[in-house]
Formats: C-alpha cells, structure tokens, sequence
C-alpha cells in the first residue's frame, strides 16, 4: 500500500519539529499504515533527545516525546516525502535550495494552516471523489490544493506570521510562544487530512 509521507523540518531536530511529528502522529494515530511521520533538522543535534520544556510542550499537545533522537535531514528524505511543513521561511528556502522541486509540496506549517483556513468540505467535493484507496492520491490531491491557494489567499500580515518561533536555550515563555504557534497550525493541518479522506460525498 502506498504510503503518505509527512516530513517536519526545523534547524535542530529537538525541539519544533519533533513536538510537530509527534502529535501529529498522535493524532492521526488510526492512520497508521496511511500516513508515515518523521522529522529531521538542517544543523541537527544528531543524537540528542529532546529539552525537557520541550518534550514537556509535546506532552501537554498530546504528543509522546520518548525515545526521540535528532536526525541530520537528506535530501533523499526530501525527495521520499509527499508533504514537507517547515518551521520556518528560512527552512523552506534552505529545502527547496536542496530540492528544487520540493517547491511543489514544502510549506512551513503555519502557512499551511493560513492557505487552508477557510476551506470546508465543498472545497473537497473533487478530492472526496477520488477512491479512498490508495489514500495517499488523495492526500496528494490535497497538497496541490494548498499549493494553488498561493497566489489567492491574502498574505500573511507580517511574513513571520508564517514562522514558528525557535524556542531552543530559551525560557519558559519562548516555548509557551511557541507552542501557541504550533498548536493551532497542527490543529488545521490535521483537520484538513481528515477532510480529504472523508467518506466520498460526505458534507459537514
């Protein structure tokens, strides 16, 4: 079965793109077979685990931060994925500066959520119409979807308003900033997954 492939990049791999993984995975945790999730950074702490306001973060999301290590990101894992969610502007440059085709399905996460914000069910007749299985036709239906809204959704106020905030060596209030950043992104994220893999013809 073909699988989806959810990639989550940040610079370190300890502290924002592991709390995205992981209640990410949390979430979709039914989905398992259907969408595989995995995180990486540009200039990863290899082998570090996570700080513990961090893993704290992931946990009080739903997340479970055991046993995770930080890994170097390749561009073999950026080619492998179907959908990349950059924490930051600066990371979706760096991976499409690797990747130049990856341009088509890396967004940082918070754009993501702003491109997707305001669509509900009906935007998703022609992706519902698809077969539910392979799910992942689906699901890549909906990254073109997203991508497309590029140039007709209202930008962002402030371009950091795309950006999540790098909350490493920092106190208590840099990673609850963070974490108000992330959560709601992860929120729309998953929503939108579930509206693509909706029952087909099914209107909420």
């Amino acid at each position: 079965m073909a699988r989806f492939r959810i990639l989550t990049v940040c610079t370190g791999n300890v502290c924002r793109s592991p709390v995205a993984e992981q209640v990410l995975r949390a979430k979709m945790a039914d989905l398992r077979g259907i969408i595989d999730l995995e995180s990486a950074g540009f200039r990863a702490l290899v082998g570090d685990g996570m700080p513990d306001q961090a893993a704290n973060l992931s946990t009080s999301l739903g997340g479970n931060p055991s046993g995770h290590t930080a890994r170097q990101l390749t561009e073999q894992q950026i080619l492998d994925a179907d959908l990349v969610l950059a924490m930051s502007r600066e990371h979706r440059r760096e991976i499409v500066s690797l990747v130049p085709k990856a341009s088509r399905y890396t967004v940082t996460i918070r754009e993501f959520a702003r491109l997707s914000a305001d669509l509900d069910s009906w935007d998703f007749l022609d992706i519902t119409a698809l077969p539910q299985r392979p799910a992942s036709a689906r699901l890549d239906a909906l990254v073109a979807l997203i991508a497309s809204r590029r140039g007709q959704v209202e930008p962002a106020a402030s371009p950091e308003d795309d950006d999540v905030v790098d909350p490493y060596m920092q106190g208590d209030e840099r990673y609850a900033l963070t974490g108000s950043q992330l959560a709601p992104a992860i929120d729309e994220v998953h929503r939108v997954i579930r509206l693509a893999l909706a029952p087909r013809g099914e209107v909420a």
